[in-house]
């Protein structure tokens, strides 16, 4: 067992240290040794479907490394899918700050996770532009950077999927659409419905007599299904179905070429389904302040294709709004796969090298975030309550690096940097209000999470000794931020799962200002629980079904000194087989309801694939 340094590395983010401790990213002083051995592996997937993205060797590690870890502080990680890391050892979790990823706790990729995302030359991750490191200093230090060392267990992958042949979009046609409602809007608020829910039919949501009754057999204390709904045809390679919208009526769903609209209290047809020309390759997983999405899809169906079509949709009517095409950037920049996100009413559109940024209420460019420095490349975005963007700076040289900017919605200038020392990569972001990043490392086989300050100093660093579990998707080709599920936080509190290998896990509430464990809580079952969201003094969290069980809801307290979760709904025994059997999926609770829906439909014609279910009271 090899034993930390005796005192945290001395300066502020700056290069990693060595094995002595001295200098650079080091480990949290009177952190507990690393352990040899790591904790136990995650549990790897049972296969994808048929129609899954083909390419990587089997995503989960499969055993123990040959040799030791090597010594120092640390969360040893291993490498995840797609070259992505994979679950920590035996003190973290992936997340924004370097955590190691992994397909998530119940080894299945997030809602996003399918499609290819930024990356400079096609690379196993984190890629990023040539050149050298831009003139000056970053941000301000904010102090040391405690890194965690980690086991990398497997082979390590290379992202060998195509570059040309995964996300596109096409050209809208300029469509307004005109959608009008085709159904009166029959919900009360209330988590109600009949006793049997809505036919799904062909996926269209056109009722009619419920071949398969998923309430039969509903014991007392279960939760309804109020509504289902089948997967539209999809082809034999399988189709992303990305996004789940909900809105105070409608709950809508992307798939394949389709776009559809359930009223959220019977699940009838909330507006005609938009078809779209080609399939759908990005989705903007925020809603405007005024119920909008933006929706890409390809411009076409050849090699060559590329995600660039844009079109805005309003989620209470269907109507088609403005239109746009994405441009390629400069060399090695292309439209090929893209990225959407919305802060406010700014649409960002991030391309492998490059962004740009439109109003989203009338598709009117407004900037580009490109090529800044000597060298530095935007090559991913998030959305939400900030738009931040990492960037890849003088990658071949010895000054290679990643940069975190917080930049302004309205006019893309930077309001603070932040330079994390070389060897380092910013793979997710837990949070982006308040900013917390999980990083990697692969030189050093560590990672680390940090939350940053309103001015981008650090504010403090996770040190917990706990694996931790968030559910994340595959980033190929990128770093995909904003694309781990399972995790919250509200302003001063961080909310993590466990990772269990049997049994129930736990969430883990650690405090943002001295990155300490302030409580943790068992899952109410011999499940893994899923934290979801906050919720005022609550947090929200998901229970996963087991074999006899359907999944559950829960409410846990987060002030005060009983964390006990609340039931809030108990889904039906009979949909535990569904529940489970999604390869990746969107999740939501809202006004007392529970959505859950597919992200990826497999195209085997085997037998009915459900696309979305709603459960309540």
């Amino acid at each position: 067992m090899s034993q930390p340094p005796s005192q945290p590395p001395q300066g502020g983010f700056g290069a990693p240290q060595d094995q002595s401790g001295a200098g650079g990213f080091g480990p949290p002083q009177g952190a507990p040794p690393t352990p040899a051995q790591p904790p136990h592996a995650p549990t790897p997937p049972q296969g994808p479907p048929a129609g899954a993205p083909q390419g990587p060797p089997a995503g989960a590690p499969q055993g123990p490394p040959a040799g030791p870890p090597q010594p120092g502080y640390g969360y040893p990680q291993q490498p995840g899918p797609y070259g992505q890391p994979q679950q920590p050892g035996p003190y973290g979790q992936p997340g924004p700050y370097g955590q190691p990823q992994q397909p998530g706790p119940y080894g299945q990729p997030g809602p996003y996770g399918q499609q290819p995302g930024y990356g400079y030359p096609p690379q196993a991750q984190y890629p990023g532009g040539p050149g050298t490191p831009p003139p000056g200093g970053s941000g301000g230090s904010g102090g040391s950077f405690r890194g965690k060392p980690a086991v990398i267990i497997g082979a390590a992958v290379a992202a060998l999927l195509v570059i040309g042949g995964t996300v596109y979009a096409v050209n809208s046609g300029g469509d307004d659409g005109g959608r009008k409602p085709v159904a009166e809007k029959s919900d009360d608020g209330k988590a109600t419905g009949s006793e049997g829910p809505v036919n799904p039919g062909d996926g269209s949501g056109d009722g009619g007599e419920d071949p398969e009754n998923l309430n039969e057999g509903r014991q007392a204390g279960e939760s309804k299904v109020l509504w289902y709904k089948g997967a539209p045809d999809a082809p034999g390679s399988g189709a992303d179905a990305p996004g789940q919208w909900i809105t105070d009526k409608a709950a809508v769903k992307a798939a394949y070429k389709q776009l559809f609209a359930f009223n959220v209290g019977d699940g009838k047809p909330a507006w005609d389904t938009l078809t779209f020309p080609q399939k759908i390759c990005a989705v903007t997983p925020q809603k405007t302040s005024a119920d909008k999405v933006v929706i890409a899809y390809m411009s076409g169906v050849s090699d060559s294709a590329k995600c660039n079509q844009l079109q805005e949709v309003d989620l209470a009517t269907g109507t088609k709004g403005w239109t746009a095409e994405v441009a390629d950037g400069a060399l090695f920049d292309s439209a090929l796969s893209i990225e959407l996100s919305l802060v406010g009413d700014t649409l960002m559109v991030g391309r492998s090298m490059s962004g740009t940024a439109y109003d989203a209420s009338t598709g009117k460019k407004l900037w580009n975030k490109e090529k800044y420095g000597q060298a530095c490349y935007p090559s991913a975005f998030t959305g939400g309550a900030k738009l931040l963007t990492v960037a890849s700076c003088g990658a071949s040289t010895d000054n290679e690096h990643d940069e975190v900017q917080e930049l302004d919605p309205a006019t893309g200038k930077a309001r603070w940097t932040k330079k994390i020392p070389k060897g380092w990569k910013v793979a997710r972001a837990y949070s982006v209000d308040p900013v917390v990043l999980y990083l990697t490392n692969e030189d050093k086989d560590q990672w680390n999470i940090s939350t940053l300050k309103n001015d981008g100093t650090l504010r403090s660093q996770v040190d917990v000794d706990e694996t931790f579990a968030p559910e994340c998707g595959w980033a190929i080709l990128a770093r995909d931020l904003q694309g781990c599920t399972g995790t919250a936080s509200d302003a001063n509190t961080l909310y993590l799962p466990t990772k269990a290998t049997t049994g129930a896990n736990e969430i883990v509430a650690i405090s943002l200002e001295t990155g300490k464990e302030k409580w943790r809580v068992k899952s109410p079952a011999d499940e893994s629980m899923l934290p979801l969201k906050t919720d005022g003094t609550n947090l929200i969290a998901y229970v996963q079904p087991s074999y006899d069980a359907g999944g559950q809801v829960v409410s846990i307290p987060t002030t005060g000194s009983d964390h006990k979760p609340t039931k809030l709904l108990q889904n039906p025994q009979g949909t535990a087989e569904i529940e489970n059997g999604f390869f990746s999926k969107a999740v939501d609770y809202v006004d007392g309801r529970f959505y859950i829906s597919t992200t990826r439909l497999t195209g085997t014609g085997e037998a009915e694939e459900k696309l979305m279910l709603a459960f309540g009271e």
